[in-house]
């Protein structure tokens, strides 16, 4: 296979002694042969899903992405280098007596077009289980070579925050304007990193513009396929990069499940009185409230686990089945 881009990338796609290739297991990637050629300067959007995906915000934008515009990979990453099987099995189909398919993890680098036939690249599919390093070092070289305009990253971690009101971002990277006007809650803490936090040190370090959004996703709703975590990753996509998304049959979806969540909040008093406290706790944060620590801090709140368990007990048959939502 091969292990280096065609001339169309403009330069060498890897800086270092990578390559593109690992130099044991094989190739790192590999070029489509029939791959559109991808015009310079354009926006790269990066959706990886893995260790922090609440509400499945990440998996659902990838699923749009995928289902709605029909994306055009130009490089294919490959598996059998970058994915512990063990640890995130793919998924086959037994009907019967026999297997229909083998559905295998996709990571791909590909050129796509947003509902207004907008081009942008896009670098989505599951997160690397390894050759962390390798693989950054590739993708900024592959993005240097195609001569994108900016990086915009997304993930999901859960907070204690009302679904009630927005949800609300946290923005980091190199465009200050993106986090002074979106970060609602800046941290400093150590938190365990993602690859898309070592894409985001690499592409700042390289000099490329890029802005990482993280949505803080209702903890007590962030096990369970939450569509307004995906609608809220999209529009951080929009207001980073001007792209537009057709998000019209999620918004629906929305609205059907928070009225099953309201119904079944309504219904316990407990769960209600948890709601109110969290409301008056973000409405008192976002008035500019001059509390002693930031939102997350929550000593007179009962425990994460303790409010996750309660709405998981109310939610469990509403919960998305895990076999139905496949690979990513």
């Amino acid at each position: 296979m091969p292990c280096s881009l065609s001339a169309r990338l403009g330069r060498a796609p890897v800086r270092g002694s990578y390559s593109g290739c690992m130099p044991l297991n094989g190739p790192l990637y590999e070029r489509v042969a029939s791959a559109p050629p991808v015009p310079a300067g354009l926006p790269m959007i990066v959706a990886l899903t893995g260790f922090t995906d609440a509400g499945n915000a990440v998996s659902r934008m990838i699923e749009l992405f995928r289902d709605d515009l029909e994306p055009s990979p130009v490089v294919v990453f490959s598996s059998d280098v970058l994915l512990d099987y063990r640890a995130r099995r793919p998924t086959v189909t037994f009907d019967g007596d026999h297997l229909l398919d083998y559905r295998a993890p996709r990571l791909e680098l590909a050129l796509a077009h947003d509902a207004l036939g907008q081009p942008f690249v896009l670098l989505a599919g599951y997160e690397p289980d390894f050759a962390w390093d390798a693989f950054a070092e590739t993708v900024v070289g592959l993005a240097e070579g195609l001569q994108v305009s900016t990086v915009t990253w997304v993930h999901a971690i859960p907070m204690p925050v009302p679904h009630t009101r927005p949800i609300g971002t946290t923005v980091s990277g190199t465009r200050t304007e993106l986090t002074e006007a979106h970060s609602v809650w800046k941290p400093h803490t150590q938190v365990p990193a993602t690859m898309g936090h070592l894409l985001e040190l690499r592409f700042a370090q390289s000099g490329m513009p890029v802005a990482g959004f993280v949505l803080l996703v209702p903890h007590y709703l962030g096990d369970t396929e939450y569509p307004a975590a995906a609608i809220a990753g999209l529009d951080s996509v929009s207001v980073a990069t001007g792209l537009v998304f057709d998000a019209d049959g999620v918004r629906e979806e929305n609205r059907e499940y928070l009225t099953k969540v309201d119904d079944q909040v309504e219904g316990n008093e407990e769960l209600t009185a948890m709601l109110r406290t969290l409301e008056d706790r973000y409405d008192s944060y976002m008035a500019g409230s001059t509390l002693a620590q930031p939102i997350i801090h929550t000593g007179d709140l009962p425990s994460a686990d303790e409010l996750a368990a309660e709405l998981e007990r109310f939610l469990a048959d509403r919960r998305p089945d895990d076999d139905k939502r496949g690979w990513r």
